[in-house]
C-alpha cells in the first residue's frame, strides 16, 4: 500500500513500543519491572472520579465547544494566574485531547515546510516527529552533561538561521528531569525576543519538582516573551489522568483561533466527562498532589542511591519521574541495552537513542519502592554478567 510521504517519515514511538513489548511479556506470565513509564502509577483520586460519574449520570455526553468547555477553561485562567503569574483570556486558551495533542495542533498551527524547529537534546520523542509531520526541519541542539542537559543561551544563539520559527522548551524535563532557574531562561528569552521566535514551553511536569527546586514558566518573565510563547500543560502527570486525554494550551489568540478551526475539523471537542473530571482536578484540594510528590521525590533518592553505589552516572533529576542513565560503560549502545535487559532480566527501559543521546537509557521510578529494588537487583546482575 502507498502511504502519503509525510506519513513514510515518521517514526513510531520508542516508549510505545518498548511498553507494548514489556505488556505482551507480561500477559505471557513473565515478571515485568516496569521502568519504562511514562505515566504515575497511581490512581485517579477518587474526588476525580466522583465528578466523571456525575456527568454521566447527568447527561454530560454530548458535544462541547471544541476547545473546551467555559468552565473549565475558567479554571485553566485561575491556575495559569495563581501558580504561573500568567494572565489569559478566555480566546487565548485551548483544551485538547492531551497535552501531546495541543504540542501536535500548535505545530500545525505555526510550522510551514522548511520552517527550523530548534529542539534541545535529549528531547521527548514526540517533538522531533511532530515537526517532521508538519514539513518542517528538526535543527536537534546538542547540549552538555555538564550543564545538565539544559540549552544555554551560547549555544541557542549560535544555532539561529534565517529559518528558525519555533523554540521548543521543556521544563521540568522529559527524559533529563533538568529545570530551568530565572536566570537561564531570561537569557534565553533575550534570544528569542531578539530574533523573534516562537517558544512552545511544554509544562506538563510542573506539580513534580524535587530539592525544594522552582519552577517559572518563560513567559512569565516579560511582556515580549509573553507574546511569542505558548504554555502547554494538562492533568495527565500531575493528576494520575494519562488516560482521560485533557491537556491545555495559552497563547496568541490568533494561533489559538487557527487551533479551534484545526480541531473543529480533526477531533472536535475532548472528551466531554474527562473535561468535568478535569475541572474537579484544577479546583480540588492540592493536598494529593504534595503526597504524590513526596512519593516521587522518596522514589527517586532510592533510584540514585542504588546508581550510587554501582557507580553509575547520571543526571541528577529536579523533576518529572526519570533519571536518565549513562550506560555507556557497558560497552553497549542504548538500544541493544534496553533491549537485552529486557530479554535477560525482564526489566523494561527506554533507550536514549529515542531522546537523542544513545549512551543513556531512561529509568522511570514511576512504580513503588519494592519493584525498583527488584529492578536495580536485576541491573546489578545484568552488568556483572556483561
Amino acid at each position: 500500500m502507498h502511504l502519503a510521504k509525510r506519513v513514510q517519515g515518521i517514526k513510531a514511538s520508542s516508549t510505545l513500543v518498548i511498553t507494548a513489548q514489556a505488556k505482551k511479556m507480561r500477559q505471557e506470565g513473565s515478571d515485568i519491572v516496569n521502568f519504562a513509564a511514562g505515566e504515575p502509577d497511581f490512581d485517579t483520586p477518587n474526588q476525580i472520579k466522583e465528578s466523571a460519574i456525575k456527568a454521566i449520570k447527568d447527561g454530560f455526553t454530548k458535544y462541547t465547544p471544541s476547545t473546551g468547555i467555559p468552565e473549565l477553561k475558567k479554571a485553566i485562567q485561575d491556575k495559569l494566574l495563581k501558580d504561573n503569574k500568567l494572565q489569559y483570556d478566555a480566546e487565548q486558551i485551548a483544551v485538547s485531547s492531551g497535552a501531546k495533542h495541543c504540542l501536535f495542533n500548535l505545530v500545525q498551527a505555526l510550522v510551514d515546510d522548511e520552517d527550523e524547529v530548534l529542539i534541545p537534546s535529549p528531547y521527548w520523542v514526540s517533538y522531533v516527529e511532530m515537526v517532521k509531520f508538519a514539513n518542517g526541519a528538526p535543527i536537534i541542539l546538542k547540549t552538555k552533561k555538564e550543564d545538565s542537559f539544559k540549552l544555554s543561551a551560547e549555544i541557542l544563539a549560535a544555532s539561529i538561521t534565517k529559518k528558525s520559527k519555533l523554540l521548543i522548551l521543556n521544563s521540568p524535563s522529559n527524559p533529563a528531569g533538568y529545570i530551568y532557574s530565572k536566570q537561564e531562561l531570561i537569557d534565553i528569552a533575550d534570544i528569542v525576543v531578539k530574533n523573534n521566535l516562537f517558544v512552545i514551553s511544554d509544562e506538563i511536569y510542573e506539580k513534580l519538582i524535587y530539592d525544594n527546586s522552582q519552577h517559572i514558566s518563560i513567559a512569565s518573565l516579560n511582556k515580549k516573551i509573553y507574546d511569542l510563547t505558548f504554555v502547554v500543560n494538562g492533568v495527565s502527570k500531575a493528576y494520575s489522568m494519562t488516560g482521560w486525554r485533557i491537556g491545555y494550551l495559552a497563547g496568541n489568540k490568533d494561533v489559538v483561533a487557527a487551533i479551534k478551526k484545526i480541531q473543529d475539523h480533526s477531533t472536535s471537542n475532548p472528551s466531554s466527562i474527562s473535561q468535568k473530571a478535569a475541572l474537579s482536578a484544577l479546583t480540588s484540594d492540592k493536598e494529593v498532589l504534595e503526597k504524590m510528590r513526596e512519593e516521587f521525590e522518596a522514589r527517586r533518592n532510592a533510584m540514585m542511591g542504588y546508581f550510587d553505589r554501582m557507580k553509575l552516572e547520571y543526571v541528577r533529576p529536579q523533576g518529572a519521574f526519570y533519571i536518565f542513565c549513562d550506560i555507556s560503560s557497558s560497552g553497549m549502545d542504548s538500544l541493544r541495552f534496553s533491549t537485552k535487559f529486557l530479554e535477560e532480566k525482564h526489566v523494561a527501559t527506554i533507550p536514549g537513542v529515542a531522546f537523542g543521546d544513545d549512551r543513556y537509557v531512561r529509568f522511570s521510578f514511576a512504580t513503588n519502592r519494592e519493584r525498583i529494588e527488584e529492578g536495580m537487583r536485576r541491573l546489578e546482575s545484568f552488568l556483572n554478567k556483561e
